[in-house]
């Protein structure tokens, strides 16, 4: 009896896999062309030639935002996940089958730095989904359009060009750009555009935006920088003051860089240039009205006409208020009088003076108070030098410590008078180009002597003189004396009442007492300055001249001697 042979596992293996296309050809994980059966309710049913078929949802066969077009009888391309599963059917997946041939197709895009198109269909942290045909990918926020955009309903579910920027096939990682598009598709733009434009060029545009420092304005296509300086002749603060968004404005095309392809646009050269002339339509010293358009740290701007405008300086805005902002002294659109210091037309710069248009103060206190004049005003200030006067016309007037009183050294005056203080002064000198006054108070006292005039008292005093004088006041320090019944008064030094240190006592000597002394100078109010001991050299040397020499044999007292009798003879 022949013996029949069994199929063994392994036999029954190999014809299963022969019957599915073989060990290396198998169905499962790859791509398969198959024919639509059926639609049932949302699946396609789908045979691709096995013992069973496989259903897909149709979605999957829809594009983002739109509805699947398929009928019964198509050839479609689907991925198979499994041959068969727990219920005998076929697992299939158009997703993933669309998917891997994007990939493909993707890469070699990719690869050739060409562009691909998707659909933006959904929004992620950071920015939104892309299908481009199947395969998923990444649209950055910042990489949608040139300039942020708070709406991107409109650009969803619209097919558009994209450019691959990254793509990872092993992570499944694909990163996309429009804005790298829309930045070459404007270049492209750009360079054709700038080529027809020309410096000089008169031209209108669109205002698209508006800055602190200008306005950008569309010329068709292409940008270009209206500058804030470049608006008007006159100042311009803002340049909202000057246009708006939308405006349709005429420009002229200052500057063109083809290489940046940046366009420098300009409204101001259109019209005729007001500093044109200007130096003859304003010489200097002519006195002008404007307005104050600009208050700054260093001084204030004043409008003399549209687009001219000239600087006060701190400086040159008060007589008499010194170091003080010039806004305390002036405020904005406040019209005022100036007066032309300077003008620089190449600059553009004209130098303009607030108080020249005024009446000097220290000219006016100079024809009103004369030298000699006799004033009264308040104690503003006291230094270590002297005192700061107070004095009509809004000048202030200084003692110096040495002409506050008689006698005594200036450290001591100064503590003589306090801040607040109403003081009768007299004018010492006035100084109008220096913005000084000189003041004395000593020299309103009895028998001071005579202000402004070439010599003492009375005019009679003169240096050298030896004359009669009266102790006015005894002092531990010399002796207050006038000299005469009413002349000048002046001061004895205790080291100048004698030659001897006997005589050099002041309480030798009683008020109202008379005796000579010499006049030995003044000092810068006029005072004089007296002297015994002066006198008494002086006389020496006078009798040693009469009466003997050095090689006579004559003693000084014989000479002396011979003195007093020829003076008594006499």
């Amino acid at each position: 009896m022949a013996s029949t042979a069994f199929p063994s596992r392994d036999d029954f293996a190999a014809m299963l896999d022969e019957s599915l296309g073989g060990a290396d050809g198998g169905f499962e994980g790859r791509v398969v062309k198959g024919t639509v059966t059926a639609i049932e309710n949302d699946l396609a049913v789908i045979d691709i030639g096995l013992k069973s078929e496989g259903r897909v949802p149709l979605r999957e066969f829809a594009m983002p935002g739109q509805k699947a077009d398929l009928k019964v009888g198509d050839e479609v391309e689907v991925y198979v996940d499994r041959v068969e599963n727990a219920n005998g059917e076929t697992m299939l997946s158009r997703d993933r089958a669309r998917r891997e041939a994007a990939w493909d197709r993707l890469e070699e895009e990719f690869n050739k730095e060409a562009r691909v198109e998707g659909v933006i269909f959904g929004r992620v942290k950071g920015g939104f989904t892309v299908d481009l045909g199947g395969a998923v990918a990444f649209l950055p926020g910042s990489q949608v359009d040139i300039r942020p955009v708070r709406d991107v309903g409109p650009l969803m579910d619209l097919p558009q060009p994209f450019q691959i920027l990254k793509m990872d096939r092993r992570r499944g990682n694909i990163v996309v750009s429009r804005r790298a598009i829309l930045e070459e598709t404007r270049a492209e733009q750009r360079s054709g555009l700038i080529q027809n434009l020309e410096e000089g060029q008169i031209i209108e545009g669109a205002v698209k935006n508006i800055t602190d420092y200008g306005a950008f304005v569309d010329l068709g296509g292409i940008d270009g920088l209206l500058h804030v300086t470049d608006m008007s002749y006159k100042r311009v603060n803002h340049p909202s003051e000057v246009i708006n968004i939308g405006d349709t404005v005429r420009v002229q095309i200052i500057r063109i860089n083809r290489d940046t392809q940046r366009i420098s646009l300009g409204m101001k050269q259109l019209e005729s240039d007001p500093w044109e002339g200007v130096a003859a339509k304003y010489p200097v010293g002519a006195k002008l009205s404007g307005t104050v358009t600009n208050i700054t740290d260093y001084g204030a701007f004043v409008e003399l006409e549209p687009g001219i405008e000239g600087l006060v300086h701190v400086s040159e805005m008060s007589w008499v208020k010194k170091n003080v902002h010039p806004g305390k002294i002036v405020s904005t659109s406040q019209e005022v009088d100036v007066i032309v210091l300077e003008v620089d037309s190449d600059k553009r710069r004209i130098s303009l003076g607030l108080k020249q248009a005024q009446s000097n103060p220290w000219g006016a206190f100079a024809e009103a108070h004369p030298v000699g004049s006799v004033v009264e005003g308040e104690v503003k200030n006291a230094t270590e030098f002297g005192l700061f006067v107070g004095l009509p016309g809004d000048v202030d007037g200084m003692v110096h410590m040495s002409d506050i009183a008689w006698g005594i050294s200036g450290e001591e005056a100064l503590h003589l008078h306090r801040k607040g203080e109403t003081v009768q002064v007299v004018v010492l000198d006035v100084d109008v180009e220096k913005e000084r006054i000189s003041l004395g108070i000593k020299q309103l006292e009895k028998g001071a002597p005579a202000v402004g005039g070439g010599v003492a008292a009375s005019g009679s005093l003169k240096k050298n003189d030896v004359v009669t004088v009266s102790v006015l006041e005894v002092r531990d320090n010399g002796l207050e004396v006038q000299a005469g019944e009413d002349g000048a008064t002046g001061f004895i030094k205790r080291a100048d009442l004698g030659r001897d240190r006997d005589e050099q006592r002041p309480e030798r000597y009683q008020v109202g007492q008379k005796f000579d002394a010499m006049v030995t100078g003044f000092d810068r109010s006029k005072k004089p300055s007296f002297s015994v001991k002066a006198m008494q050299i002086a006389e020496e040397k006078e009798a040693v001249a009469q009466y003997g020499s050095s090689d006579s044999g004559a003693s000084l007292g014989d000479i002396l001697g011979e003195a007093l009798k020829a003076g008594k003879k006499d």
